[in-house]
Formats: structure tokens, sequence, C-alpha cells
């Protein structure tokens, strides 16, 4: 096992890993439907697999598409290709064949990480996509170039040379949902992922202590921001499976693993305050979070009834930015009803016209954006790349307006298309 990451002073979640695997070994990581990786389980997997990529070809700067369901392995896979230097392109399962070749092509990826459930998924992806050389997949069987994850991890041979990777690397392509045409590839950095789990500390005042409970697809940046924190402390996360929700499940999971913080949207917050059960759980939830959609004054109410001794924060971004720009905290919610909070500190934003100029107080512009969680760039894509930074700053697309007091309301999207 290599130890050049503990010596590289590299701020990166690989880098955390092995700190981790050194001071804490045993600690728990991650755990899913029940199985727990450590610490030190985590980095020897993570080390192994990056191996078997390196000897297979994936270099610096390649790019590797994941296509999964949440668990244990998406995450080693993500860490396994940052850690040579490549870049994860985590993929929305619940798009067309054609469409995810066409993020095969925009990318350019080469190699496809799935698992059993998503295999036939990706074999159709694959026949669409001649340049996908490689192909691996998580529990099921193997064969026909198909290699199986675990035979990977288990495979004996040349260890990859130790890859000092700076924190300017890109580590994902996470391309947004494409409202307006083709989606586009935000290409999010190592110093992006490291600034928003130090966002996320600060707004939910994490410690080393909480035990985080994701159920949002790691495909997206909900997910993968969300845990970035857990990676800097050597907290739990809890890794929920992808299904339809179902409150009594979630908290049945919330009891058992003993959750501190957990994020969902408010209409799943509505019907887990209005489960029966709930008052009888033995919960000890510090933090609950919510973001993705606007919360009724009555959902926000049923949320400080029924867990009146946690934090209730709202979280407002997009992937460009890694995504959190805006917190509302929970004494505030009522209060301001319809606002998705103010500004966090570390970035710095402006409301402005067409021509850049800042609108007054009250008036409608555009939100833009600077500051250390903001995306590279768009992959493959110079001329969207231009116009998002028109002027020296990110243009959110997002319109809003300021109150006195500095909260942010948003009003509209400036363009959209469906």
């Amino acid at each position: 096992m290599s130890t050049e990451p503990l010596r590289s002073r590299r701020n990166h979640w690989m880098n955390q890993i092995a700190i981790h695997a050194t001071t804490i070994p045993d600690a728990p990581a991650l755990r899913y439907l029940g199985k727990t990786t450590s610490w030190g389980e985590l980095h020897w997997r993570v080390e192994r697999l990056s191996d078997a990529l390196d000897r297979r070809g994936v270099k610096a700067g390649d790019r590797v598409m994941i296509l999964m369901l949440n668990n244990i392995e998406y995450l080693e896979s993500v860490f396994a290709i940052n850690t040579l230097g490549a870049i994860a392109v985590p993929v929305n399962f619940r798009l067309t064949p054609p469409e995810i070749a066409f993020l095969v092509a925009d990318s350019g990826a080469a190699v496809i990480i799935t698992d059993a459930v998503l295999a036939p998924l990706a074999t159709a992806v694959s026949a669409q996509s001649p340049d996908l050389r490689t192909h691996i997949v998580v529990g099921a069987p193997t064969g026909d170039g198909v290699l199986g994850y675990e035979d990977l991890i288990a495979e004996t041979g040349e260890p990859h040379e130790p890859r000092d990777i700076a924190e300017d690397t890109a580590a994902l392509i996470m391309y947004t949902s494409g409202t307006t045409g083709n989606p586009k590839g935000a290409v999010l950095t190592h110093l992006n992922m490291s600034s928003q789990a130090l966002t996320c500390i600060r707004a939910m005042r994490y410690s080393s202590d909480d035990i985080a409970f994701c159920a949002s697809p790691l495909f997206h940046i909900a997910g993968l921001g969300s845990i970035a924190s857990c990676f800097v402390l050597g907290a739990l996360t809890v890794i929920h499976p992808l299904k339809a929700f179902d409150a009594a499940e979630v908290l049945d999971a919330w009891e058992s693993e003993r959750a501190t913080s957990v994020f969902l949207v408010p209409a799943q917050w509505q019907v887990v305050c209005a489960d029966p059960t709930v008052a009888q759980r033995d919960l000890r939830l510090r933090v609950i979070s919510w973001g993705a959609a606007p919360a009724s004054d009555t959902v926000l109410q049923a949320m400080a009834q029924t867990f009146p001794n946690a934090l209730n924060v709202a979280v407002f971004g997009q992937t460009e930015m890694s995504p959190i720009t805006c917190v509302l905290d929970g004494e505030d919610a009522i209060r301001k009803l319809g606002s998705v909070g103010k500004p966090i500190p570390t970035i710095a934003t402006r409301v402005v016209d067409d021509e850049m100029n800042d609108v007054a107080q009250g008036e409608i512009g555009e939100i833009v954006y600077r500051g250390p969680t903001l995306m590279r760039e768009y992959w493959n894509n110079p001329r969207a790349t231009a116009d998002a930074f028109a002027g020296g700053w990110f243009h959110s697309g997002d319109l809003v307006r300021l109150d006195e007091e500095g909260f942010v309301y948003v009003v509209d999207r400036k363009k959209d298309m469906i």
C-alpha cells in the first residue's frame, strides 16, 4: 500500500482517507445495508482498484464513467479513479441508452463501472459506444469482455506509481440536466470539493461524531457534495439504497443507524413528519436539512414540531457551485418564507442586470458568483464556458432579488427550455 498520499500534503479526499486509515483504521467510514467498511479497509480497497485500473491503461486526465445505484462500491470507484489523477463521470441511471451514449462520447470515457441491476443498461450503452474499451460490473456474472469488480480488487500485479494530485486537478464531471439544450459537464476540482466540505461543516456544525445519512443519488452533486465533509472529519456515512421513498423504512434506518444528520426534499419531510410512529422513535437527529424545492410554512412548522431540538437548515445552489451557494437557518425559515437564505461567506455574489451593473436592493437581477467552490469549466464546451463566465463572474441563470437583510429570493430562471 502506498504511503505517498500522506507525504504529498495535498488537500483532497484520497489524502483524507489515507490519513484516517493511519490514525483511526478500525473506525467505520461507510455503511450500506448493514455492511460496514472501515477507514483502513476503504483505503486498501481504493488502492487495489486504482492498481487494477492503472494496469488497464487509465492515466491522469482520463475519464471513467460510473453507472450505479447507491452503494459503497460507488464511492470506492470515485476515489480509485481520482487516485490516478483521472476524472470520475457519475451518470444518471434514469437516462436512456442513447442519452448516456451521448455523455460517453462527450466526455471521452473509455471505461464504465456498473452494477448488477444496471448491467443491461450499460451493455446497451456499450453497443452504441465503440470507444468504451473496458466494462466493469459489481456483483454480477462476468464474461464476454466484462470484468468483475471484486476480481479486480483481488488481482495481483504491479501497483500503480504514486501520483501527487494537485488541488486544481479535475475530480468530477457532473452533467447538468440540460434545461437549455444538451447536458453540459461541469468540471469540479478537488479544491471545489474540499471547499464544499468546509461549507457543510460550517452550515451544519458537523463534527467527527456525526453520522451522516445519505439518501440522495450519488450521481447527483447533492449526494457527493453532502458527504464530502465526512471525509475531512473522519465521520461515518450511512448510504441508503435508492428506491421508492418509504417513511417508515427511512425512520427505521435513522433509528438503527443512530443517524445525526439527514438531507431530504420538502415532500419527503412532509411524509416523515406525518408518520404515526415518528414521535415514539428513539432518534438522534441533530441536523435536518432540505432543499431542491420550496417548503411551505405547513411543512416547516411540522418539521419544527416533530424535531424541536434539531438544527433546521435549508440549502440552495447548483451543480456548477459544488453545489451550495445559500443557506437558510430554521430560525429564519418562517420569517423569511420563500427565501433560499443568505449567500455563504466563502463565495462572492452580485445581483446584476444584462450589462453587469449591480441592481438596487429589492430589484430583480441575475445572481453571479465567484469563489473556491466554482467549477473550472464546462467539459469540451468552450463556448458555454465563455458565456457562463462573461464579465469574470459565473452566471447562475437565476433571477433573484435581495431584501433589506441580504436574504435571497429566487424569482425565475433567466433562460429555460423544456
